[in-house]
Parts: structure tokens; C-alpha cells; sequence
């Protein structure tokens, strides 16, 4: 219930203010909103005011603001000034980008309030600090807690979280004895390893052990012009980040069995929201910079591929023809429908092999 809430709230959230940008540059520049709906067809619910149907609808997958005139094909362009097509070029390209910079947006201040609120996570170097317990795993079994210091793995110390983690990976379905400080109480416990299976950048799987503990943290206070300042920071580290991501999927360094998709987003976000609500929104700000890459990149259906057709019209002087920006699109569907349905095949791989 946790991971389909979690699911629900990120998700719902990132594709309002998503759409909500298309939809307030679309009023501003004079354009009649017919849809404003969250999720894609067939219609839940649906509500009228004023000129725009506002609905929640069955798949959802992501949403859609339907404007007067803008798709020509489906003959509904008639050169009324309001329509999509009646306005200029740059217009147009300012109603679809603002769907991408709203995600941006909504990174930058996600962050921000995280770092005002719980600070500015810092990683310790000296200390392997337990930050968070995976659910039925060998460290609940054996009592672990968030906050405990762990300092041995199988009588050997260990002094970093990669260290421990090292350890515990090379030693998949062993029992190991842990020992862990709680305040000025020793504990020591033996924990037989999970076996996992995860992928590697190069696209092959490896068996691992896991314990089931998440990486915790210091947390050093920064003050709100602090805030601000890391938060911007953070977003832009996250977005170099992604495009590096992209490069390197591109040119082959990384397999496609690294990205996620819906399934692995659920399972993502139900973890962070059972670490904290500041683990949540960090993982919905990470998520909303991801989001708004995806949407910008030049494939059609996408806000980056109707860019693609809008420098097109300014270089041509006139838009692609129906049959054109049909096939454009036909493509487009294709590859995005066989995206989601490789990295959704990985990741229900992932879950069974694990």
C-alpha cells in the first residue's frame, strides 16, 4: 500500500505541474483550452468550467492538455485567432517548453525545501551510519535500527558504507556477524545474506549479498538563502547527470537494462517514502528533472519532437504536411511504446531474479 501510495502522489504531482505549464502559457497566449486531463483515455471523471473540461482519466501513464486547433489532422483547425496553429511559431514553442520548465522548476524548489527543512545531507566518512531498513530483511531480523553504527562485518572493521558494502556483496546467501554501536550499547548479531541480482553498466547481471540497509547521513544546516543556493546546485548536478547518462547509453558504455520505468519507479519511490518524507521528495525532485529530459528529447508525440516539427515550419516557412507530421508520429508511438515495454520487461527481470 505504501509503494502504490507513494506511486500515486509522485507521479500524480509530476504530471500536474507538468501539465499545468503547458496549460498557463497556453491561456497566456490567447489559446482555448478544450481538455486539461491527468491520465490518457478513456475519461474517469470529468468536470466543466468556463471553456475547459478539467477530468481524470483510466491509463496513467502521463497527461495531456488538448488545445482548440492543435492538431490539424483531426480537422480541427478552422484560423480562429484562439486556435494553437493561428498563433506564431515562437508562441507555440514557449506553450510546449513551459511543460518541461515546470518540471525544472518544480525540482528546484523540491530541493530547497528539503535543504531548509532537514538540511543539506552530508556523507560520513569516518562512520558506516544505518540510514535506513529494508522490510522483512536479514538487518530488521536481527534488529538494526536507522541511527546504529555499524563497525564490523564478519570480525573484520569497517569503517566507510562502501567498505561494508564490499563485504557484504562478495558474500551472497553467508552468515555473517555483524556488530553495530546504538548509542554507548555494543550489539552483535549473525545475519545471513539475501542473495540479489543487479546489473551492471555494461548490461550483465551479478550476484550479490545484501543486508537490506540504505546509507544514512549527517545532515548540516544551511539556512534559507543556503537553501536556495543548494538547491539549485543540486538540480543542475542532477541534470549534467542525466545527459551524461544519455550520452553514454547512446554510444553504448551503458546497457538499456540501466533505465527504469514505471515498475521500477514504484518500487523506488515506495522505498524512499518508507526512508522519510525528505527521501521522498528528494527522489520526486530527481525524478522531475528526469521527466523533463525525457519530454525534451526530438522524438515525436514527445514536447520535444513537436519542437522538432516547429524549427522545421520556421526553416520552411510553412508547416510539415499532415501526411508527414502522421508518419512523424505513427514512428514516434512505436519507439516510445517499445521503450516502455524493454525497460517495464527489466524491470519485472529484476524482481524475479532477486
Amino acid at each position: 500500500m505504501t509503494t502504490f501510495l507513494a506511486t500515486v502522489f509522485v507521479l500524480g504531482v509530476l504530471i500536474f505541474v507538468h501539465e499545468l505549464g503547458h496549460f498557463i502559457l497556453a491561456k497566456w497566449a490567447g489559446i482555448r483550452v478544450e481538455r486539461f486531463s491527468l491520465g490518457f483515455p478513456p475519461k474517469m471523471i470529468g468536470k466543466t468550467i468556463g471553456e475547459t473540461e478539467y477530468c481524470l482519466s483510466w491509463i496513467p501513464l502521463g497527461g495531456y492538455v488538448k488545445m482548440a486547433g492543435e492538431n490539424p489532422e483531426d480537422g480541427e483547425a478552422t484560423g480562429d485567432p484562439r486556435e494553437f496553429q493561428s498563433k506564431s511559431v515562437g508562441a507555440r514553442s514557449l506553450v510546449i517548453l513551459a511543460g518541461p520548465v515546470m518540471n525544472f522548476v518544480t525540482a528546484i524548489f523540491l530541493f530547497i525545501f528539503v535543504f531548509f527543512v532537514w538540511g543539506r545531507p552530508v556523507p560520513d566518512t569516518e562512520r558506516v551510519i544505518v540510514g535506513a531498513i529494508m522490510n522483512g530483511s536479514p538487518a530488521e531480523e536481527i534488529g538494526l535500527r536507522n541511527g546504529d553504527v555499524i563497525v564490523a562485518v564478519d570480525h573484520e572493521k569497517v569503517f566507510t558504507f562502501e567498505d561494508m558494502a564490499h563485504r557484504i556483496h562478495s558474500r551472497p546467501g553467508d552468515t555473517l556477524e555483524i556488530v553495530w554501536w546504538r548509542g554507548e550499547d555494543l550489539y552483535s548479531a549473525p545475519a545471513v545474506t539475501m542473495v540479489d541480482t543487479v546489473v551492471t553498466p555494461e548490461g550483465t547481471d551479478s550476484v550479490i549479498g545484501m543486508i537490506g540497509v540504505g546509507m544514512g547521513y549527517n545532515y548540516e544546516r544551511v539556512g534559507f538563502v543556503g537553501s536556495i543556493s543548494a538547491g539549485v546546485t543540486r538540480t543542475f548536478d542532477v541534470t549534467f547527470a542525466m545527459f551524461k547518462f544519455l550520452g553514454q547509453l547512446i554510444s553504448g558504455a551503458v546497457s538499456i537494462k540501466m533505465v527504469s520505468g514505471p515498475v521500477g519507479i514504484a518500487q523506488v519511490a515506495g522505498s524512499a517514502a518508507r526512508e522519510g518524507l525528505d527521501m521522498l521528495l528528494s527522489f520526486m525532485a530527481i525524478l522531475s528533472v528526469n521527466l523533463a529530459i525525457l519530454n525534451i528529447l526530438p522524438i515525436p508525440v514527445l514536447d520535444g519532437g513537436h519542437l522538432v516539427f516547429l524549427v522545421a515550419e520556421k526553416i520552411r516557412r510553412r508547416p510539415l504536411t499532415l501526411k508527414q507530421r502522421a508518419i512523424a508520429q505513427q514512428i514516434g508511438l512505436v519507439l516510445l511504446l517499445m521503450l516502455i515495454a524493454t525497460v517495464t520487461y527489466h524491470d519485472i527481470a529484476r524482481i524475479f531474479s532477486g
